[in-house]
C-alpha cells in the first residue's frame, strides 16, 4: 500500500468490531487475489472452502488469544502472490501484522 492510497488496512472492519479486549486479532483477507488452493482451510478451523465459488473464506474475521495458532498458519501456509499470502493476521494492540510479515517489521502487507 503506498501512502497515497489513502486507506489504511489496520482500520478496515474496525466498525463492526467487538471489542479488542474480547478479540485482539483480525483477518484481513484479500479475497479477490485467492486462487483456492485451500491449504489455509487444510490448516486451520477458520478457513473454510465455499464449493460454489472455489475460493477461501474465514469463518470469523476477528478473534482471541486461543485461535491465533492456527490463523498464524492459515496465514503462512497460504501461497497466493507467490508466497507472501493473501491472508493477514493482524494485531489490533499495535496495528502490526502478525502473519505472513514478509517484511519482517510488522508492517501490514496487503497489496490493493
Amino acid at each position: 500500500m503506498s501512502d497515497s492510497d489513502g486507506l489504511d488496512p489496520a482500520v478496515i472492519g474496525e466498525g463492526d468490531a467487538p471489542p479488542i479486549e474480547e478479540a485482539p486479532y483480525k483477518v484481513l483477507f484479500e479475497a479477490n487475489k485467492c486462487f483456492g488452493a485451500g491449504k489455509c482451510a487444510a490448516v486451520s478451523e477458520n478457513w473454510e472452502m465455499d464449493l460454489t465459488s472455489g475460493m477461501a473464506r474465514p469463518v470469523a474475521f476477528f478473534f482471541g488469544e486461543d485461535d491465533l495458532a492456527h490463523n498464524v498458519a492459515a496465514a503462512e501456509a497460504c501461497p497466493a502472490k507467490k508466497g507472501r499470502g493473501v491472508i493477514h493476521v493482524v494485531n489490533r494492540r499495535t496495528d502490526e501484522e502478525v502473519a505472513p510479515d514478509p517484511e519482517g517489521d510488522g508492517t501490514i502487507s496487503v497489496d490493493w
